[in-house]
Order: structure tokens, then sequence, then C-alpha cells
């Protein structure tokens, strides 16, 4: 896998999911003079965050700080975080006047900030250091822009695929141009690989995953340069989906037994995954034993990825992050392929 800038290690590759920084005093001390919109849209600011994980814990890849939602703002469908927590859209899409508020026509204009955050990232990175891009599947979006914004239970999109799914597959068809636009330019901007997270994606039952967010990562993974890695992440029993998939990396959340996928998981596809992220909330000592189990189940288990199973949880220690760094470092793994 091109995008790992490796040879044979004697680890597996380190990424953390997004927020990887947000544990830092680093990145609180900018959050005490910006706020997290004003951090996404600035690209030095942006840049910044995206390296100082990096910089602290030596990663293998840089992840783009930023954020699934600006992909309905650029749209015409701003967002913000609630006084009480949560995300709020600036108005649901319920009826054919609210899609109609949508802006299709100015393209990615809107996203020039992203361009710009991800060429000053590769430049300072070099080519020693992997630089990731991602956006949210259109699943995963709909639901936010149909909701309004985050809830306890997302019930509308489904009712929507339930009631009319020939109008629903028409807004779905659009988000994944979009969104494939999109990916395509943060890879012209210097990302190596690119990762559709479908975070959203427990909320389909099986039968009907394909219908409503298989088949539309599918056809952006599909538009996407071949040459590129394409991570997929979908939430709960839905890996399998992508199991002999256009998808060049299965992203596995922590649910998911890593002994049963890695005996589903052909070797030419990837694994990346998949530590609980909230063990990182707990002691040193409980970061290290659920690591060291972790890659011992993986050992020398081609284009094997280590990531958390989800993203890094706010009240995350600097000094668990560390403890999972040193003890990757420190473990003797079974020489294997390049990824």
């Amino acid at each position: 896998m091109a995008a790992c800038r490796c040879e044979p290690m004697d680890r597996p590759p380190v990424w953390l999911m997004r927020q990887a920084g947000r544990a830092l005093p680093e990145y609180r001390a900018l959050k005490e003079s910006h706020s997290f919109l004003e951090l996404v849209r600035t690209p030095e600011l942006a840049a910044e965050v995206t390296l100082q994980p990096v910089r602290r814990f030596g990663f293998d890849a840089a992840i783009l700080f930023s954020d699934i939602l600006v992909v309905p703002e650029a749209l015409g469908q701003p967002y913000r975080f609630r006084e009480g927590g949560g995300i709020e859209m600036a108005y649901p899409i319920r009826n054919a006047a609210d899609l109609a508020r949508l802006n299709w026509t100015a393209g990615l204009d809107p996203l020039d900030y992203v361009s710009a955050a991800l060429t000053r990232i590769r430049r300072i990175l070099g080519d020693q250091t992997a630089l990731l891009g991602f956006a949210g599947s259109p699943w995963t979006l709909a639901n936010f822009m149909v909701e309004g914004g985050s809830a306890p239970e997302y019930r509308r999109a489904a009712l929507w695929l339930g009631e009319d799914e020939s109008s629903f597959a028409g807004f779905l068809e659009q988000l994944s141009a979009y969104v494939a636009a999109f990916l395509k330019e943060q890879i012209a901007s210097g990302a190596d690989a690119v990762q559709i997270f479908d975070s959203l994606a427990s909320l389909l039952d099986p039968a009907d995953y394909e219908r409503a967010s298989g088949r539309w990562i599918r056809q952006i993974v599909e538009t996407l340069p071949p040459q590129v890695p394409v991570i997929v992440f979908a939430r709960g029993p839905h890996w399998r989906h992508w199991i002999h998939s256009g998808a060049r990396v299965l992203g596995l959340d922590w649910t998911v037994s890593m002994d049963e996928a890695r005996n589903m998981i052909p070797a030419d596809q990837a694994m990346q995954g998949n530590l609980d992220p909230q063990l990182l909330t707990a002691t040193p000592d409980e970061v290290e034993q659920a690591t060291l189990r972790l890659l011992s189940s993986m050992n020398g288990r081609e284009g094997y990825i280590f990531n958390l199973g989800h993203g890094v949880p706010p009240d995350a220690t600097v000094e668990n992050i560390s403890e999972l760094v040193d003890t990757i470092r420190q473990f003797t793994w079974q020489n294997s392929k390049s990824i």
C-alpha cells in the first residue's frame, strides 16, 4: 500500500482515527483563541492541528483535521455546535423545497480551504509521512442533513428511504457525485489515501445496507484513481460487505472480532483497527494489555494497520496515547510484506 511510504517494517504502521490531536495541550491552547469551525476553515490552523500528533508521537500517517459536515455546509446547509453538545444544521432537509435550497452549482469552490490545508501539510511532511484525507459516506451525511443535526435516534432518513426510495436515491446520487469530486480534489492536493466514514452504517439492517449505503460508496470508490488506496470504515456488521470490493483497506470498529475478520478478509486487502477508543481514558496498564492482545492476534498479518476502532475520545490522555505507541514499537512483530 503506497500510502504507508514504507518498506517492510518491524511493526505494523500506526495511525489513529480522526481527532487524534484533541487530547493534546497544544491543541487545547489553540482552542482557547479559536473555535473548532475556525480551526477547520483556516488552512494554516488546520495544518497545524493535523501535524501536532505526528510531531509528538511520530505516527506513520497524518490525518487531515476537518469534519465530515463540511460537505453539507459547502452545499448551503451550515452547521454549528449546540450549547448542550451535539450538532445542529441550519435547517433540515424534509421536502422538495428544502432540497432546492442546496447549491450543487458552486462545485468545490466553497471547500478551497481544505485543498489549501492539504497542500500546506504535504509540503511540510515531504515524502516521509503519509497524508490521509476523508469524507463521510452519502448515507451518513444524509442522516445528519435530513435529521437536522445529531440526534439520539436517527429515523427520518430511513423513513424517507421506506416511503419514497426513488427520490431518496436521487438525493444520495447527487451526494455521491459531490463526495467523489471532493475526494478526488483531496488526492490532487496531496492526500496519499482517502477514507470514507460510514459511521451510521449500523442504523441499517444487512438487507437494506446495499441499497441505502453500499451502492453509493461503491460508486464513489469506482470513480477514484485506482492507484490511490481507499479505506472504507463501516460501523457494525457491514464490514463484511466490503470483502472482495474495490476498497483496498477495511476499517473495523471496536466491536468486531479481529480473529474472525483476519480469517475472512483476503491477504490482498489490508485491515485497519480496532482498539476500543475508550481505553484511552483508562489507565496506561490497561492500554498496554489491550494493545498487546490486539497485536498478538494480528501478528505478522500482511497489510495490517494499527488503529483505534473509532475517533479519539475528548477525555483521552496524552499518557495513554504515549503508552499505546510505545507498546507497539516495543512489540516483536513477525516480518511481513510492505503495505
